[in-house]
């Protein structure tokens, strides 16, 4: 840990605005790249790494996206759009990976086991949910007696796990756009179905983000800065 800047790492914290109209003013590829590079180290379930990033650069695929956007400013201004998908079946792309990292890091016995038989177990929900119910059934029974995790059972409960990890990236993916005098705006007003179209998603797929990435037009936002009062969300229990 030595060596970092802590008051650095606030300030790009608090540089970070959600920027509404940006400047014509390209921006350099490398700038993208680490930012990408930044979101791919962001914590996830598992390590199951069940996200995807999506750098649209063809200028019909592009024009396609801003319209999928409802053409909002951001995205018409923006020099540079990602779009952050996650997928729970995504799951089986690295989990061999992770196996055979286990043995090159001759890991403890039971993280080789969690990857190789809980994750697998964990992931999949079955043809038309029927794993998923029995995962419900036996955790519901095992919570009358233990703590145990009730809500990794059917699709839409990976698809949240899997959502939820996409969205910890794209938060790394605007702090490194920030860290380096760049802005950003993460955009959740899209129409889904046209942004999977433009980009030939498959059905499990979720648009989490689209994320707008420029340099802001003046103040890029009509507001100074707002939060409601901690006291109202930072609770001490």
């Amino acid at each position: 840990m030595n060596g970092l800047n802590y008051p650095d790492f606030f300030n790009v914290v608090r540089r970070r605005r959600s920027i509404r109209k940006f400047t014509s003013e390209p921006i350099d590829g490398a700038v993208v790249e680490r930012a990408l590079k930044a979101a791919v180290w962001a914590p996830n379930s598992s390590n199951s790494q069940t996200w995807d990033f999506y750098w649209v650069q063809e200028p019909t695929k592009k024009a396609l996206l801003v319209k999928a956007c409802l053409s909002q400013v951001a995205a018409r201004s923006a020099s540079e759009l990602i779009v952050i998908t996650a997928n729970p079946r995504k799951w089986r792309r690295s989990n061999q990976q992770l196996i055979d990292w286990t043995e090159r890091e001759h890991a403890p016995p039971i993280v080789k086991k969690y990857y190789s038989k809980l994750v697998p177990f964990v992931y999949r929900w079955g043809w038309f949910n029927s794993l998923g119910l029995l995962k419900w059934i036996v955790s519901r029974v095992m919570g009358l007696f233990m703590p145990v995790i009730r809500n990794q059972c059917f699709r839409s409960d990976l698809e949240c796990v899997a959502i939820k990890s996409a969205a910890l990236a794209a938060e790394n993916l605007v702090l490194a756009i920030a860290a380096q005098d760049h802005d950003s705006c993460m955009m959740e007003g899209f129409d889904e179905a046209r942004v999977r179209k433009v980009l030939g998603l498959g059905r499990f797929d979720r648009v989490v983000m689209v994320v707008a990435i420029g340099k802001a037009l003046g103040n890029g936002t009509w507001n100074s800065p707002f939060r409601i009062p901690n006291s109202e969300v930072i609770h001490r229990v």
